[in-house]
């Protein structure tokens, strides 16, 4: 078994209700994303996938979240855009931009500090 990991980053505000005092005024993250895939083989050229594909792929996605007001956004309409919720989407999104055989959304990080950190895993 193969694992790879790319690391993004990307700065946004949200605000969460009824998780605690500070965390109900908008206030925002860098957030760092881990995302990792896996599979069992490597292609021809001895790769599981080219890192850049994966790259390219992310930053698709984070160009979504980047900069933005997250509890306005459509994908956590009526949702708390936690960091849960946020690797979540972003390892849902990345398994669906990745349609290559063999090759599987494993896990994805959401840090929003260098302390705290939610993981979503992929079943």
């Amino acid at each position: 078994m193969y694992e790879l990991k790319v690391v993004t980053r990307f700065a946004a505000a949200h605000r969460l209700t009824m998780v605690g005092a500070k965390c109900e005024n908008m206030h925002g993250h860098n957030w760092t994303i881990e995302a990792y895939l896996a599979g069992d083989r490597l292609d021809d050229a001895g790769v599981l996938i080219d890192f850049g594909v994966i790259k390219t792929r992310l930053r698709e996605i984070i160009g979504r979240l980047d900069h933005q007001f997250l509890n306005e956004l459509e994908m956590f309409s009526g949702r708390q855009p936690s960091s849960e919720r946020i690797a979540t989407y972003v390892a849902e999104e990345l398994r669906r931009s990745i349609n290559t055989p063999g090759i599987r959304v494993s896990r994805v990080n959401a840090w929003e500090s260098e302390d705290a950190c939610a993981t979503y895993i992929v079943d």
